[in-house]
């Protein structure tokens, strides 16, 4: 993926992840992955590099915690 395209995702996951109820079981690792991609964020705009595995695992957690948040809303 291209820096640009990594970075509108970053901003899409961080959005999403911040509208994870509080009562959620999820909400507080959503917490915890929104500091990473937060971080991860950081370093783009600034023109750093940023190793792609580690993008991608913090990319895969996000969307795992934002599958199972919505799985738990729907039940």
């Amino acid at each position: 993926m291209q820096p640009r395209a990594n970075i509108q995702m970053l901003h899409m996951l961080l959005a999403r992840l911040e509208r994870v109820s509080v009562d959620s079981y999820w909400a507080h690792r959503a917490s915890g992955v929104r500091g990473s991609l937060l971080l991860t964020l950081e370093m783009l705009e600034s023109g750093q590099i940023v190793n792609p595995a580690q993008l991608q695992a913090v990319l895969d957690q996000a969307f795992r915690i934002l599958e199972r948040a919505a799985r738990e809303r729907t039940r």
